[in-house]
């Protein structure tokens, strides 16, 4: 999903049809939320003039989120439509629009996927059928405890206090 400047200025007449499958799986190191992530298929085409680089993308994958009741996995399938346009010079391009300007001498289209993949994830998402173990009722540095076992439990930052009051007693 790179092209140097010199390719794309070469297909210029031809056009460049855009079909590949591209491994995304370092999203799950970026958003601790993606808990697997399917390869993306990416598939579009690009318009290709002398200054300005205009691609159109279908952007389809699958990720695995947590479930915001329940945290069990839900499956997330996603389609993005965008429109990516790069620029040779910084005078064509208008800040108010999204547009890129070229760095350097190659245009690398994946850091785009990625970020739109990353905008995709969605605040909620819900599993459609309640899990058959209910929630989790523990995880690392938490549990879930009934309100008897609260009450009989001693804060251990105030345990020093409560031997003090039965010192005093005495």
């Amino acid at each position: 999903m790179k092209w140097s400047i010199h390719q794309l200025h070469q297909l210029q007449a031809k056009g460049l049809a855009i079909e590949e499958t591209v491994d995304v799986s370092d999203l799950k190191q970026i958003d601790k939320l993606i808990r697997d992530i399917s390869p993306i298929h990416v598939e579009g085409r690009a318009d290709i003039s002398a200054t300005k680089f205009t691609f159109h993308l279908t952007i389809e994958g699958t990720m695995v989120l947590p479930c915001s009741r329940t945290l069990v996995d839900v499956s997330y399938p996603f389609t993005i439509q965008t429109t990516e346009t790069f620029f040779l010079n910084d005078y064509d391009v208008d800040p108010d629009e999204d547009t890129h300007l070229v760095q350097g001498d190659s245009i690398d289209l994946l850091p785009i996927v990625k970020e739109l993949v990353l905008l995709e994830i969605p605040m909620q998402v819900f599993a459609e059928q309640p899990a058959e173990g209910g929630a989790p009722q523990a995880g690392v540095g938490w549990e879930v405890i009934t309100e008897e076992q609260l009450k009989e439990k001693i804060d251990p930052r105030l345990a020093g206090l409560a031997k003090f009051f039965e010192q005093k007693e005495e």
